[in-house]
């Protein structure tokens, strides 16, 4: 079993997933750019608890439905932009799992939870206050949908593809 850690981001609706990644492919520095955009729910859970973690995934997906999401707004980030993003249905999945995986749980992943998905960092702090400025100038909050959850391997840099888990309970999404 690889002891690279895993990474936990919610899946998002297609067309919302080309949205985001369209602006993270067109403000992301060049070279930098080294994975999709993602929400993350987990930036390090260990790699040799595999079994463990995808039971526990499992079973959440499995009764939790689709989540709506409210995109609320660009948000710098110093040397980049991310959106920020509301659902009070993705913070109780959130906290279920921090619960489940409370004794591996690093620093960051105990940290307040603060939902985002991030399109330009590691930039020129110029250049991501102008591209801030613009991406407020006619925004509108808007829905999008979690669909599910991925697993990726965490590889020094790049992630790995590892599971996609579709939420599959019945219902509207909260």
């Amino acid at each position: 079993m690889s002891a690279e850690p895993f990474i936990l981001t919610a899946a998002l609706d297609p067309a919302a997933a080309d949205w985001f990644e369209d602006l993270r492919q067109t403000h992301f520095p060049p070279g930098r750019n080294q994975v999709p955009a993602h929400l993350t729910l987990f930036h390090a859970l260990p790699g040799d608890q595999e079994a463990i973690i995808g039971d526990t995934l499992k079973a959440a997906c499995a009764r939790t439905p689709a989540l709506s999401m409210e995109v609320r707004g660009p948000w710098s980030l110093g040397r980049g932009v991310a959106y920020r993003l509301s659902s009070p249905g993705l913070e109780r999945l959130r906290a279920d799992l921090v619960a489940a995986f409370e004794p591996w749980l690093t620093r960051q992943d105990r940290a307040p939870f603060r939902p985002h998905i991030t399109v330009q960092n590691k930039a020129d702090p110029e250049v991501a206050r102008a591209l801030l400025t613009h991406l407020q100038l006619d925004f509108e909050p808007f829905d999008v949908t979690a669909t599910g959850l991925q697993v990726w391997r965490y590889l020094g840099g790049p992630w790995a593809p590892v599971a996609e888990l579709p939420f599959s309970a019945p219902g509207a999404g909260l």
